[in-house]
């Protein structure tokens, strides 16, 4: 089977930069580049356009500007929400998801190895979050409770409102990474009762390198950066400007093609799980059938290696991954997989695929076509035999 085209279907891992974001950072490498701090006219054009994007990433989340501070992604935002708060609070115990990202799941452990009591909340076997187990470790003083918006490896998307009034009642501080999740799910930090929230530019088709973090007003965090006064004197350093620029029009289009975006995602999602279960015996979709995100479509192959498919895949334009990209040069079992009491059987076999904005049915169509070679060829030098069933 010959190459004929390519296909990215790794969108959790990151997206493109949209035109009219790339477009919209241009001026501010070249032309409006000055230094927000500075008390001259440039400067106050770039502190104008930081200010402007502020808003936009409030906006989308319903917070309050004052209430968002820009960092260098998620990652840098998970750390500072944990170590912050548990350096802010007399109580040093934290509570997250047992299927977190790894940037919170390696703070957690930071926190750990410094005296601080950290627990992992159990999930089922669909990777929702089990409230009786948390409403279990609550009963103990807990300064923050962390569970993600939707896993970014299998794409179950949790009871966010829920867990974060169950926190609300108990005087203890919720934080979400909603960074799968922000064009997917609709997120109303007020409504929803959220402390802190954390998202990222480079899976909203904006820049790389660029995050934020909202903070609920009254929220007792520590400084993350000691330095200049910008975030209030919180998160010192000169700010990456054209990017901040970008995330605030990258999620200005969210907000605008988001319904649109995410309808078509999730027809074109549907299809590929239909048609994946329908012409391949020994396939099993890991996550919540119905409660997951518009693009994610985790399947495990019996009897064959994750990366050996995707390896095979990649040879032939399209490109998948195995989890969470931050994971993925490490050939270990899925610990998400492993939480969520995934069989021996199809453990290993786990592929992600992630649909985008560019993603077309023909690349749907040639990727089945594909993955059944790949499969049936895999199969064929497997020294397991495979079960014959279909997937219900």
């Amino acid at each position: 089977m010959s190459v004929e085209r390519e296909v990215y279907l790794d969108n959790a891992a990151s997206t493109y930069c949209n035109g009219e974001v790339f477009f919209a950072m241009q001026p501010y490498f070249i032309t409006n580049y000055g230094n927000s701090s500075s008390l001259h006219q440039i400067g106050y054009k770039a502190r104008k356009a930081v200010e402007e994007a502020r808003v936009n990433v409030a906006k989308i989340i319903n917070a309050d500007p004052d209430e968002i501070y820009f960092t260098s992604g998620a990652t840098e935002a998970n750390n500072w929400i944990l170590k912050g708060v548990v350096a802010a609070s007399p109580i040093k115990r934290v509570l997250i998801s047992a299927i977190e990202h790894p940037s919170i799941i390696e703070p957690a452990r930071w926190l750990s190895a410094n005296g601080v009591e950290v627990e992992y909340i159990k999930v089922d076997e669909n990777g929702v979050i089990s409230i009786p187990d948390l409403l279990s470790k609550l009963s103990k003083p807990t300064c923050l409770v962390s569970v993600m918006t939707a896993n970014s490896e299998v794409g179950t998307v949790q009871y966010i409102n829920t867990i974060a009034n169950i926190c609300s009642q108990n005087n203890v501080y919720f934080h979400t990474d909603a960074t799968q999740a922000l064009e997917s799910v609709n997120i109303d930090v007020k409504e929803m009762n959220v402390t802190a929230l954390s998202l990222s530019g480079h899976k909203i088709y904006g820049p790389k390198g660029v995050g934020a973090l909202y903070i609920k007003r009254g929220t007792r965090i520590d400084t993350l950066i000691h330095g200049g006064s910008q975030e209030k004197g919180m998160r010192a350093g000169a700010y990456n400007l054209p990017a901040i620029v970008g995330l605030g029009k990258a999620v200005e289009i969210c907000m605008r093609d988001g319904n649109t975006n995410n309808t078509r995602m999730k027809k074109m999602r549907d299809y590929f799980i239909q048609e994946v279960e329908r012409r391949i015996t020994g396939v099993k979709l890991n996550g919540h059938r119905n409660q997951r995100l518009n693009n994610n479509i985790n399947f495990s192959f019996q009897s064959v290696s994750g990366e050996s498919v995707a390896a095979m895949l990649d040879a032939y334009g399209i490109r998948v991954s195995t989890g969470a990209a931050s994971c993925s040069e490490k050939l270990t079992r899925s610990y998400v997989l492993q939480e969520m009491n995934v069989s021996d059987d199809y453990i290993n076999g786990a592929v992600r695929f992630t649909l985008g904005r560019a993603t077309t049915k023909e690349d749907l169509d040639y990727t089945i076509e594909v993955l059944v070679d790949v499969i049936k060829r895999l199969r064929s030098i497997s020294p397991v035999s495979v079960k014959t069933e279909v997937a219900d």
